[in-house]
């Protein structure tokens, strides 16, 4: 008999059980007309439902304040789509996606747009049987939030009218300090509870994030030296060769330590620094990363000096193309004294990682563009190989988050031949190679697991504010402190201030090459 492709069986699924199968919903969008629909939520959403994970009665209704009619909004999402999915885009799959996409006008402050999206989404429950399960997705500015989470709770939009359910994805920044991300939370709390509640951060979307947990927990070969016994030091490096490309007003505000460390990079370190949950649940998993951001070592006053290094960068070139400075970018403060390159000494104080570093860094107009971790464990003893061994360098597990994402373990070789030559090689894993495909975006996991109820891959409310207590610190002694550390300046092209470069020298360490 031949099977069909429904009735295949994947050898790499093989004993695993497959996710459930979310329930029909409604994905409202406010802010619908933005880039981050066009560009990330649309496409995820489409190749969901081509990859047969969506339930057929999902319905997207988008929210903003132009004017537009469905049909125009269909044909302009449906271009975006063509344009940004990782799939190529099938006409009548498009066509019947397409048709279950609505367009809602109204000003975010206005009520009675929010009483009109009430009577239209019960509608949609009652045509489509989307049974009254509402996701919202706030794709807007921080500062719409309060206006529209008490117009949502005042039009009784939190409550699922047909008992079904009711959750709301907040996208970052969640805050800028945390005095204003405890009133985001006091707020959004207020209109859902926190178990609908869903912070969101695309870092943990990826493929590699995700798999820093299978990589340690189920593997016999790692978790026994995941410790300061064998792990040497960690470093984690975000570089992109970009500029703050036309983001000037909320980059210059926000700054690389409050736009990158507090999220992305302290997540990557969570995942990397954390024991091993009780179990896979949401809770259990994040129970875990806030023990890890409550055991960072608070840096305060001269020890920021100490342990973190500023910069910004000044004009110089990428990839042969001449670039302009931090202060001369469109819509900069020409003295702005905003950084765009971090690196940081970060210490867990637990028993796991007593006096193991782990090394941060973060910056805008580097090199290239890359996220990665990099596990370095400690030398073997030269009792054998003298001063051959040490010189060809320790092994590094180095866990690959983009652009290619797979993971690669440095060891050491002899080289053919009749003489005792010892040189590095690599065994490495790609993604796309190994399993034939290519990693599913970010937003295609999140989306799933928000309709699913999943919050293991999303922040909680402690975990936060947690987090921005050891960033406040910092910004702190940066900011009015009246004896600052000073921002250094680095040539656009280059890998960061040579004063970051002296930080982990002076532990006898370097950073790894990119």
């Amino acid at each position: 008999m031949t099977l069909t492709s429904n009735e295949q069986t994947n050898p790499f699924r093989e004993g695993l059980s497959s996710r459930t199968m979310p329930q029909p919903c409604t994905v409202v969008i406010f802010g619908a007309t933005g880039d981050l629909t066009h560009r990330k939520l649309i496409p995820a959403l489409y190749n969901l439902a081509a990859d047969g994970d969506l339930p057929s009665a999902l319905t997207v209704v988008g929210f903003a304040r132009r004017d537009k009619t469905d049909e125009q909004f269909r044909t302009e999402l449906g271009e975006a789509a063509r344009k940004y999915s990782r799939q190529n885009v099938q006409d009548e799959l498009w066509q019947s996606f397409a048709s279950r996409i609505f367009y809602h006008r109204s000003e975010f402050g206005e009520a009675e747009g929010y009483t009109s999206l009430a009577k239209r989404l019960a509608e949609i429950d009652a045509q489509y049987g989307t049974r009254g399960n509402r996701l919202f997705y706030l794709s807007v500015a921080p500062s719409e939030f309060d206006g529209i989470l008490t117009q949502l709770k005042e039009a009784g939009l939190n409550k699922s009218p047909a008992g079904g359910w009711t959750r709301v994805i907040v996208e970052k920044p969640f805050g800028s300090d945390l005095a204003s991300a405890h009133e985001l939370n006091r707020v959004v709390n207020n209109t859902f509870a926190e178990a609908d509640t869903f912070r969101i951060d695309h870092y943990l979307g990826k493929e590699t994030a995700q798999n820093i947990m299978v990589l340690r927990f189920a593997n016999g070969i790692f978790e026994p030296l995941w410790n300061h016994r064998y792990i040497d030091h960690v470093q984690i490096t975000a570089s992109e060769p970009l500029g703050v490309e036309g983001r000037g007003p909320y980059y210059d505000h926000s700054g690389a330590l409050r736009d990158m460390v507090q999220n992305h990079l302290l997540q990557l370190l969570c995942l990397t620094a954390m024991e091993p949950p009780t179990d896979l649940s949401a809770d259990s998993v994040r129970d875990e990363k806030v023990k890890v951001v409550r055991s960072l070592r608070r840096l305060h006053g001269e020890d920021v000096a100490r342990n973190v290094v500023r910069g910004q960068y000044a004009a110089g070139a990428i990839n042969g193309k001449n670039v302009v400075a931090y202060r001369e970018e469109e819509r900069v403060n020409p003295q702005s004294m905003t950084e765009s390159f971090v690196a940081l000494r970060v210490n867990v104080d637990n028993w796991r990682w007593a006096d193991t570093p782990f090394y941060i860094r973060v910056g805008k107009r580097l090199p290239k563009g890359s996220t990665e971790i990099a596990v370095q464990f400690r030398n073997a003893p030269a009792v054998l190989f003298n001063k051959t061994f040490n010189e060809v360098g320790a092994n590094v597990l180095v866990i690959r988050i983009q652009p290619d994402e797979g993971i690669s373990l440095r060891m050491q070789a002899k080289i053919p031949g009749t003489a005792l030559r010892i040189e590095p090689v690599k065994m490495d894993f790609h993604y796309g190679t190994s399993f034939g495909k290519a990693s599913p975006e970010a937003y295609e996991r999140l989306l799933l697991d928000a309709m699913s109820g999943d919050a293991t891959l999303f922040a909680r409310r402690d975990e936060v504010e947690q987090a921005w207590m050891f960033i406040d610190e910092i910004e702190h002694a940066w900011h009015t402190s009246p004896d600052p550390p000073p921002l250094y300046p680095y040539p656009s092209g280059s890998w960061g201030p040579k004063e970051a470069d002296e930080l982990i020298e002076r532990d006898g360490r370097s950073w790894r090459r990119l």
